[in-house]
């Protein structure tokens, strides 16, 4: 029996943060050491962090700041007691006969074995590492890369090899499969595992998206399922300083079942996921005659050996028998998607506080489900923080006293997460005349249930302020359009309330903690969902300007689904209120025949928003595709031209509104559907919004098909809803 101890770890690394994240590597390898590991997989590129972007070019070992620094970082580790008698698989970017790769480096005893590049890149949606990174094209051939002076004057060593080779210990074999790589349709672990490889590494740079860690599971699954082996896969885990928030959940998989598995959401900077395995357990599997066929005729890896093991000396004796993988295992953990909501974004949210070295967070709270699930996110994240707390996670506490505005000799540990978000959540209701009473009351019951402190103000003087300035310069005083104005008029008054609202939020996070006895300032959240950014509907520099917007990427049905969640598990009842509640921007004087709402106001329902974004991202659809599609979709209940005229009206608004995507505040990245202008969804921002030669095209075919609607939308959507149960 060849029993040994793996570790995969999720590290909170910082793009650029070399000390911070030197300390978290070495912190790590301490771990694994002490729980008995002889094996360490660290995240993808962990010495740099991986949010970097264009900071990679810098890659040049004698004039690239990242390049060098990562080599400095490299070489504390090489020459550290932590880095010895246990072999390491760290990632950095190397730049090999001036060209930059994506590498996995692996080492011994302060020696360099082998450097990995990177052969497949992530190109798609959030990731570019085309526009940095050079794929390493010659797969299983190696070269010899010569090291710089820095790095020699620790190793002793010239050159190391450099290409697609793998580990050879005297127990076992190492490959290297790098995030991307898992993805593949011809993944590199198919062939190194034909070739005699038994452990794969995996180092990954990969962010949370709701529903998405499943996919991510089962392919590792499938892959050591297939053909048997140890897959270690460590993640980072954390904000590092973008949009991104990386998921962690660090595991370890054994012939298809996952044996150890670590938190998704977490505020710790350093988690360690350990696994005692019999090696034996993979070389059972794989003694199957289809595989060994195959095996015999499979071109052979360069191998490099190192005179180090893997396993105990002691073949038949372990560390302690109840640690060994056998028997039924835990079923894998996955989140609710509201769990996710409540998690997810709230970590995130806890990084960037805490790396900004600002005071907290203020919030205009309308009273609406929107800025009340920003608020119960933020509440979320103070829960977390009161967790980490009383866990005694001295890191958490150290920040929390810090953003408290606590002096450095205090004692004070934010054990209430009520009180902990008194001192850094400001809520602020922006009352005008046409607020109502109804609002105001549910944004101060929501912030007293949450702990916030909370300001209650009126606006009018400012809003009529403005509203006759503009009467004096132009002799013409615009009304709303239920006073007799048009629509333009109409229009310009709501906005001159919702971009005083951004103004006066700026100016309260600027001064609030100084109001209260403190220095600094706050961050200012936005609170605008994935469906409205989508269709437009908000002001260009309203309150959905902001610093950051935790549920900018997250759908209106997620986020009421997060709020119902949320009233039962972190007891707030008041959220109630907030879901029974009619969505209302509350910027047009209420009468007794007309209450402006949001649904009417867009012409199309929340649903029929995701819907549209889910087609127009994901399943990559113009408004024809589209129309297809939906003519299939909802052809029980709506008629072709029915359909058309949604089809047309969403395309209409949404190309006549992207050019406010350029202004999107940075939101946490949650949906694959995301409008995000900045490298998420890149598309141009002034459109032929009527789409003449498409929607001719989809009125000539909506007048020529047949009209198959039998039943009503609502009918329709209760037999869908019966389905999906």
């Amino acid at each position: 029996m060849g029993h040994l101890i793996t570790v995969a770890t999720s590290l909170n690394q910082w793009a650029l943060d070399f000390e911070g994240n030197l300390q978290r590597i070495l912190e790590s390898i301490r771990i694994a050491k002490e729980n008995g590991a002889t094996l360490r997989v660290g995240p993808e590129l962990e010495i740099t962090g991986y949010g970097c972007m264009d900071h990679f070019l810098e890659g040049n070992v004698y004039l690239g700041d990242t390049g060098l620094h990562a080599w400095e970082v490299l070489a504390e580790i090489l020459k550290s007691d932590e880095a010895h008698g246990i072999v390491c698989d760290i990632g950095m970017p190397i730049t090999h006969k001036n060209v930059i790769y994506n590498c996995r480096v692996i080492i011994h005893d302060g020696q360099i074995l082998l450097v990995r590049p990177k052969m497949w890149m992530a190109n798609d949606g959030n990731y570019r590492e085309l526009r940095w990174f050079t794929p390493w094209a010659k797969h299983r051939q190696v070269e010899d890369h010569y090291l710089p002076r820095l790095i020699h004057s620790v190793t002793g060593q010239t050159k190391v090899p450099f290409g697609d080779a793998v580990i050879s210990t005297i127990d076992t074999c190492i490959g290297v499969e790098l995030c991307e790589e898992l993805f593949t349709p011809a993944s590199p672990h198919i062939l190194m595992g034909l070739d005699g490889v038994e452990i794969f590494t995996n180092s990954s740079g990969s962010h949370h998206e709701l529903r998405k860690l499943y996919r991510r599971v089962e392919l590792m699954k499938e892959a050591t399922m297939k053909v048997g082996g140890i897959y270690l896969y460590a993640n980072q885990q954390g904000c590092d300083g973008d949009r991104l928030y990386y998921d962690g959940c660090a595991m370890i998989v054994v012939n298809g079942r996952v044996v150890a598995q670590g938190s998704q959401f977490s505020l710790r900077d350093v988690e360690v996921v350990t696994a005692t395995i019999d090696i034996e357990d993979v070389r059972a599997h794989r003694a199957t005659s289809s595989r060994s066929n195959q095996a015999a005729e499979a071109e052979r890896y360069q191998r490099i050996e190192v005179s180090f093991s893997l396993s105990d000396d002691s073949a038949d004796e372990i560390k302690d028998f109840s640690e060994l993988v056998v028997g039924k295992l835990a079923e894998v953990r996955y989140h609710k998607p509201e769990e996710e909501i409540a998690l997810g974004p709230a970590c995130w949210l806890w990084d960037y506080l805490r790396r900004s070295r600002t005071q907290g967070y203020f919030i205009p709270l309308s009273g609406g489900i929107d800025s009340c699930a920003t608020s119960v996110i933020v509440y979320s994240m103070c829960r977390l923080v009161a967790e980490a707390a009383r866990n005694g996670d001295q890191q958490v506490i150290s920040d929390a006293r810090r953003i408290a505005g606590e002096p450095e000799d205090s004692e004070y540990t934010p054990l209430d997460p009520r009180d902990f978000a008194n001192r850094i959540f400001h809520t602020c209701y922006m009352g005008t005349e046409n607020s109502s009473t109804e609002t105001r009351k549910r944004a101060k019951d929501l912030a007293t249930a949450i702990g916030a402190y909370h300001i209650d103000l009126n606006m009018d003087t400012l809003v009529t302020a403005v509203r006759d300035l503009f009467a004096f310069v132009t002799g013409v005083k615009p009304r709303f359009r239920v006073h007799g104005g048009t629509q333009a008029e109409n229009l310009a008054l709501q906005n001159i309330q919702a971009r005083l609202r951004m103004v006066i939020a700026y100016l309260f996070a600027q001064l609030m903690p100084w109001v209260r006895g403190k220095q600094g300032g706050l961050l200012v959240l936005g609170s605008a969902n994935v469906d409205e950014s989508l269709r437009g509907y908000f002001t260009k520099y309203d309150c959905s300007s902001a610093d950051v917007n935790p549920i900018g990427a997250i759908s209106k049905t997620d986020l009421k689904k997060f709020i119902a969640y949320a009233r039962d598990a972190f007891n707030l009842p008041v959220l109630t209120e907030f879901l029974e509640a009619v969505p209302t921007a509350e910027l047009e004087p209420i009468t007794e025949t007309y209450v402006q709402a949001d649904e009417a106001d867009m012409g199309m329902t929340y649903d029929e928003l995701s819907v549209f974004g889910r087609l127009r991202k994901v399943e990559k659809c113009g408004p024809w595709s589209m129309f297809t599609k939906l003519c299939h979709e909802w052809g029980s209940f709506l008629s072709p031209p029915q359909v058309a005229e949604k089809v047309k009206h969403f395309f209409f608004e949404y190309a006549r509104n992207r050019h406010k995507m350029t202004t999107l505040t940075p939101s946490y990245h949650a949906e694959q559907y995301s409008p995000d202008d900045n490298r998420f969804d890149l598309r141009p921002f002034l459109y032929p919004s009527r789409f003449p030669w498409q929607f001719k095209k989809i009125d000539a075919a909506a007048a020529r098909w047949p009209d198959r609607s039998t039943v009503g939308a609502q009918e329709a959507k209760d037999l869908q809803a019966q389905k999906d149960k």
